[in-house]
Parts: structure tokens; sequence; C-alpha cells
């Protein structure tokens, strides 16, 4: 019996032991773990890119594209910690240790490919596609780096293959770039940015750009209610009159899932706009966004379409004040694009790379209002997302141009009739309520417009389910322009404004006629945005912007708080 229970107890010992082995010495199939998206990484984490003064005015497209190329994405190297946090992390598990391991992408330019080498990355793609014995022993951790955005789906949709070759084995892995959300106004302005004259050079007396003090106060005084920071950024000796920082760029956002939640990095949509200086030259203050935006975390990227210039009120549908974006609602969990164009038998229409590459992201389908009866004609003119009480939590603020003629006629019936349009301002036109009701061929365009905003509309109502009492009307008189083909706001535009919150709208100052001193397209605005719970802070654009065919929005931009954007993967 001793014996016996003495080999059965050297068989259990043995039986465990060989377990023991077992377990040690299975091998792990060989995989590729981790997330399957990357970010374009296009931003300036070592602040290395650097903007010649000398350039910023120079004609010719030989600057822009050089501005455009300097990126974290563009040299073969890990810019510091910021920039590793901006790379894909792909490890490779289970390969067999004493084998040299080849790795490749397909479409192989839009990536490239670093190993954790030692206490950094050494690059492999482009380049010779290897990671030696030793990366592997050490565990290979490979790291993804988008090069570029999505352009054009039909020529890349933004998908790389990552391709691992084990000997007689291949391991492959569906990657995806991180498409670009555009921002919507009811989120939180973080900042809000402006143009101020180029240092010793007042604005011009009597004329746009003009009376920036006027302008600046107000601004201030919004942002600062609001508890929001505002840069003031200085234009060239001979471009500061660009005024318009709405017009030459739209704020998105690329994100994606990383080991400490999410990664983000706002991308700045370079406008489309192509000047003629002499020869081809993309709109220069565009450049200001390389010099003073451009940095850690933040990208600037450009689709300039066609380098020909064309016309110049053809040209002004290129730029980004013509771009805005509805927050997101049933069906549409990331909002959507709304832009402005024209009938097909129209060239009144942004540059068709420039839109494809917006719609090309994929996940905010553009709404297209027909935009070609304005002047300007851009979207932001007429129309401005505010929050409301509703199932989508916001709707429309609507250009009411028969709610104007409606607030005239008031003031008229009051014993207002002499009261004028612009009275407390240094305009020089300012006609009475007796005058403009006088005039028929000014109430005619107005009606003109009226009917124009009306099918602006039944394309909106139709997109989003809005019906129309949920819309928000405010005043705003227009009439036929006597600077070019078409339609523009004869009073300031009070939906051409800037959200700072959800609940306060920075709008221009309407100077509408006063009857008991009250301005009444003033009073009808804050009593209309108040039922939606939004407050208004009121800013003197006249001189700054109105004049020149603009008002507060098309002169500001803002960083926007994105943390609410929904997560797309």
């Amino acid at each position: 019996m001793r014996l016996r229970g003495l080999v059965l107890a050297m068989l259990m010992v043995a039986g465990a032991v060989a377990v023991s082995a077992a377990a040690t010495v299975v091998p792990v199939a060989p995989q590729l773990r981790g997330e399957g998206i990357f970010l374009p990484n296009l931003d300036d984490d070592a602040r290395r890119c650097r903007v010649d003064p000398a350039e910023l005015d120079r004609p010719g497209v030989e600057v822009d594209a050089r501005l455009a190329a300097c990126n974290d994405a563009a040299d073969e190297e890990v810019n510091g910690a910021n920039d590793e946090a901006d790379l894909t992390m792909i490890e490779l598990v289970g390969a067999p240790t004493g084998e040299t391991v080849r790795v490749n992408a397909t479409p192989a330019q839009y990536v490239r490919i670093f190993v954790r080498h030692g206490n950094g990355f050494r690059p492999i793609l482009p380049g010779d596609g290897v990671i030696t014995a030793v990366e592997v022993r050490a565990g290979a951790e490979i790291a993804v780096e988008g090069r570029d955005i999505i352009r054009d789906p039909a020529r890349w949709d933004g998908r790389v293959t990552l391709s691992v070759v084990l000997g007689d084995r291949q391991l492959d892995k569906e990657l995806r770039v991180a498409p670009l959300l555009l921002q919507h106004d009811l989120m939180k302005a973080t900042k809000v940015f402006a143009g101020k004259p180029a240092p010793g050079l007042p604005p011009l007396p009597g004329s746009h750009p003009g009376e920036w003090g006027k302008f600046s106060a107000a601004l201030n005084r919004a942002t600062r209610a609001e508890g929001i920071e505002t840069q003031y950024i200085a234009g060239t000796e001979p471009g500061w009159q660009d005024v318009w920082w709405q017009d030459v760029f739209e704020p998105a956002v690329a994100s994606m899932p990383a080991r400490h939640g999410v990664q983000a990095m706002r991308v700045i949509i370079r406008s489309a706009n192509m000047w003629d200086l002499g020869v081809p030259t993309p709109r220069p203050l565009g450049r200001l966004l390389f010099r003073d935006l451009r940095g850690p975390d933040v990208a600037v990227v450009q689709e300039l379409g066609d380098t020909a210039p064309v016309d110049l009120w053809v040209d002004q549908r290129g730029a980004t004040g013509n771009i805005e974006a509805l927050p997101p609602y049933a069906g549409f969990p990331h909002g959507r694009i709304v832009y402005g164009s024209a009938p097909a038998d129209s060239n009144r229409k942004p540059a068709a790379a420039f839109v494809g590459m917006l719609a090309g992201q994929g996940l905010q389908p553009p709404v297209v209002v027909d935009t070609s009866w304005l002047l300007v004609g851009h979207a932001d003119e007429t129309l401005h997302v505010v929050r409301a009480d509703n199932a989508r939590g916001w709707t429309l603020m609507v250009a009411d141009p028969r709610s104007a003629e409606r607030l005239l006629r008031q003031a008229k019936d009051s014993g207002g009739g002499t009261a004028k349009l612009f009275e407390d301002t240094n305009a020089t036109r300012k006609p009475s309520v007796d005058e403009l009701l006088g005039d028929a061929k000014m109430l005619a365009g107005n009606e003109t417009a009226a009917r124009n905003i009306d099918v602006q509309l039944s394309i909106m109502l139709a997109a989003t389910g809005l019906t129309p009492g949920e819309l928000v009307r405010v005043p705003v008189l227009f009439e036929e322009s006597k600077r070019g083909p078409g339609f523009a706001a004869l009073t300031p535009g009070i939906p051409n404004g800037i959200s700072l919150t959800a609940e306060s709208f920075a709008a221009p100052d309407p100077h509408g006629p006063r009857v008991d001193g009250r301005d009444l397209f003033r009073v009808a605005t804050e009593e209309a945005l108040a039922r939606n719970r939004v407050r208004v802070h009121w800013v003197e654009d006249l001189y700054w912007a109105h004049f020149g065919g603009g008002e507060v929005h098309c002169v500001t931009n803002a960083w926007r708080d994105t943390s609410t954007v929904e997560r797309w993967w």
C-alpha cells in the first residue's frame, strides 16, 4: 500500500508538472490589438512650423502649399509626448520572437508607421517596413500616424489596411481616419476671435472697416458677461481690412478612442476663396491661420479646388460664412451641414471640390438652400440655430422682412413716422419711417427677399421636421443692392450674430426706429428670443461690418466646447 501510494503520488506530481509546463509553452496566436481609428495628424505640437512675415501677402499659391505641407505628419519623427498622443497604437501580440516581421499599409501614402524602439519610435513606413527580431522580443508596438483627411471619397474613403507578415502568415487590420465634424452654435464658445487694425493703422474714418473701438468694446462686454475669452488678431499692413474671420475658416474636430478616453484635435477648415492678385492667390487672410492659430492639437487643412480666380460674387460662395451646422436631431446623431448654393443654371455656387470634401466626411450630410438671390450669398445671412424647449432642443432664428415692415407701420401708427433708422449713429443715410413706407421699390424688394426666405424655410422645415410655429422670427429689412447683383440687409441682419452659449446671443445692433424711446427692432428681437430663454447682447457693428456687407457673425469666429460631440465610432 505504501508503494502504491508513493507511485500514485509521484504520478500526480508528474502530471501537475506536465500540465504546468504545457500551460507555459502553449503559444498565443499572433494578432494585432488596438483601435482601428487614427487621427489626421496635421497639427504642430512642437511649434516647429514657422511663417515668414514677408510671405503673408505674397501673390501666388506656393506660400499656401508650403504652409499646409508643414505639420506633424510631414516628418519622420514623433515630436514629443503630445505628438505621441495623436498616434494610434497597435500591439503585435504572439509573434515568434526569433523572426523578423514585415509591415505594409494599403494605400501607403495616407499613413506613416512607426515601431516603438527603446524609449522612442523608429519610422518603418514609408521605408523598409521591417520590425526587427529585437523589437519583436521587446513587445512590438506599432504606431499609426494619419497624413491627411478625406478629401474625395471616390479617390480615398479614409480606410487603410495594415498588414503584418510573419513568415508564411499575414495579419490584416482595417483602419479608418477620423472624419471632421463641424461644431455647432449650441456649444458654448470658449474663445471668440475677431480682427483688428494693423499696428499703427487706425480704421478708415467714415467708411468700412471703421469704428473698431465701438465694435470691440461692445463685443468685449458681451463675451466678458458670459465668461469667454476674446482674441483680436492683427492683420498685415496691406491686408488688415479683410476683417471677415467667419468667412476664412470653419472650425471642426477630429476624435478617436484612446487609452485615456478620447483624443481630439481641432481642425481649421480654410475657405476656398481664390483671389486675383496679378496671379491666382488663395485669400491671404487664410495665411494668418497658420501664423496665429495652428499649434498643439490645432491643425489647418485647405481644399482650394480650382486655382483660377472667379468673379468676386461667385467667389463669395466659397467663404465659410456660407457653411453652418445643425445640432444633432432624430436620424442625424451628428447633425448636418448647411450651405448656400444656386440653381443648376447659375454659377453662384461654392467650389465643388470644397463642398465635396465637407460632405465626404460622411457623418453630417448637407442641407443646401438657395442663396443665389443674395448679394454675398451666405447661409448665415438669414438663418441661425438657437435653443428651444422642443423635442430637438433647438430651432431656427430667421430674418423676417415682413415683420420688419409691420414694425415700420406700427411706428407710423404710433406717431413715429419721422423716426429714423440709424438715428444715433454716424451713418450718412438715415431714412425715416415715412420715407421707407413711401418707397415702393424698397417695399417690393423687401417682399421679394421675404419670398426667397420662404423658399429657404420650406427646405429647412422639410429637412429638420421643424414646424413654422417653432421658428423665431426677427425683423430685418432687405433691399436690392447697389454694389452688385442681389439683395442685402438694409438694417443689420439680426440672425447674423454669434451664439456665445446656448442661452446667449451677441446680435448686431439694428438701429431701428425708436418710438417712446424704445428701438422697435430691438424690443421685438428680445421678446422673441426670451420665449426661448435666450438673452441678447447688442454689438455695434455698423461700420466695422454692416456697411461692408456683413454682421457680427461675419467678423468673428470661435472655438467651442466640443466635449459634447457624440462619439462617432
